[in-house]
């Protein structure tokens, strides 16, 4: 990488691991478009580039999770029985996601996230009320509920906040431990899904110099260092922000992450 490559790495991940502390958001479909931008620039063929994107930023995730669920940690607002009931479905699911992302017409799949996503948002903004008897599920469901997760994650190489916040807030989870507790969740995203591109990776041929299966090591690097320095200062401002504002910020992002994935449907 050259050095304005570089700058265009440690800038993106600034802005993914304020994202990440902020909303519990992995920041994985912010960073997919810029970095297959990126590594298009760097000559990366064309039919590899997407998936190399996707697996690199899913990787990241790994070192953003850990600093933004530290500093979540710090304030209580991780709610960990969660965590332990919705890991074991999320190890699973974001095993296979990757794998089953093959199989999938891609643009109907695209079409798929961007109707969710925006009916997501839609909820979140209208700040309707669940109803008040409405409580997470049991184990079962909640294994269920964790491979769900997991797959659409590995798909798109997120750290699944787009779906775990909404998921726990649509439950009665308060939106602030929502957005902790999902980025305590990144972490077991990210490991299944980076174990399985590197799997999955290591049989392709003609990847890149620095490339370890699907992932490319060099960007890893640099995001990895930029997001983990700001990923505690996204969850200061996270705990500071009234509910209402911190649901309406959540609103604002997945709706731009539906209209980009109706951009890859339509395109």
């Amino acid at each position: 990488m050259d050095f304005v490559q570089i700058i265009s790495f440690l800038v993106l991940g600034t802005f993914t691991g304020f994202a990440a502390g902020l909303l519990g958001i992995g920041g994985g479909m912010l960073m997919v478009p810029f970095i297959t931008m990126l590594l298009s620039a760097q000559g990366f063929p064309r039919e590899i580039v997407v998936h190399v994107a996707i697996a690199t930023s899913l990787s990241t995730i790994m070192f953003t999770s850990l600093s933004s669920v530290r500093a979540h940690h710090r304030r209580g607002a991780v709610v960990w029985p969660i965590v332990k009931l919705l890991a074991p479905g999320i190890l699973i699911g974001s095993w296979i996601g990757p794998w089953i992302g093959a199989q999938l017409d891609a643009s109907a799949l695209a079409l798929f996230f961007a109707v969710f996503v925006g009916f997501s948002a839609t909820q979140m903004l209208l700040d309707k009320k669940p109803s008040p008897t409405r409580e997470l599920p049991k184990a079962p469901g909640m294994l269920g509920a964790g491979s769900v997760i997991g797959v659409l994650s590995g798909l798109v190489g997120a750290g699944g906040g787009f779906v775990s916040v909404p998921f726990m807030t649509w439950c009665n989870v308060k939106i602030h431990n929502a957005v902790a507790t999902s980025a305590a969740l990144g972490f077991p995203i990210a490991l299944a899904g980076t174990l399985s591109n590197i799997y999955f990776g290591m049989q392709e041929p003609g990847l890149p110099t620095g490339s370890l299966g699907f992932i490319y090591l060099p960007a890893l690097l640099v995001i990895s260092i930029a997001s983990v320095l700001t990923a505690p200062l996204g969850a200061k401002v996270a705990h500071a922000l009234p509910v209402k504002s911190l649901k309406k910020v959540f609103a604002v992002v997945l709706y731009l992450l539906a209209g980009y994935m109706l951009y890859k449907a339509f395109r």
